[in-house]
């Protein structure tokens, strides 16, 4: 998941669900909880890829919605294939490399969809 399509999920699931009305009350809600304006909260709504988000935007985007980005995830992700690939030093060569190779095919699949 890309950071703009966090924003946009976020946005419209946590920050203005779809009980609050038509989208552009939606929008105007979910910028003045975050104290965005109103073209940039549309902009990240539509999830337009002139978008710049800077880390204190997702950081506010997460203190208000109480979601983490994919990054933890995936920094776990890492931490597990490096324990991995910790257990398997000293064992064949030919057989590591495309282990962990498979290992990181499989959770980078996941990441994408």
């Amino acid at each position: 998941m890309s950071c703009a399509e966090f924003v946009q999920y976020a946005l419209r699931e946590r920050v203005a669900p779809p009980s609050l009305g038509n989208t552009k009350a939606r929008i105007r809600h979910a910028s003045r909880r975050l104290g965005w304006t109103y073209s940039r909260t549309k902009t990240a709504w539509y999830a337009d890829h002139r978008l710049l988000l800077k880390a204190t935007d997702l950081h506010q985007i997460e203190q208000t919605t109480g979601l983490r980005y994919g990054r933890q995830e995936l920094k776990e992700i890492d931490a597990y294939i490096a324990r991995a690939e910790a257990l398997l030093v000293g064992s064949d060569e030919d057989f590591h490399r495309p282990f962990v190779a498979a290992i990181r095919a499989f959770f980078g699949a996941l990441d994408r969809s």
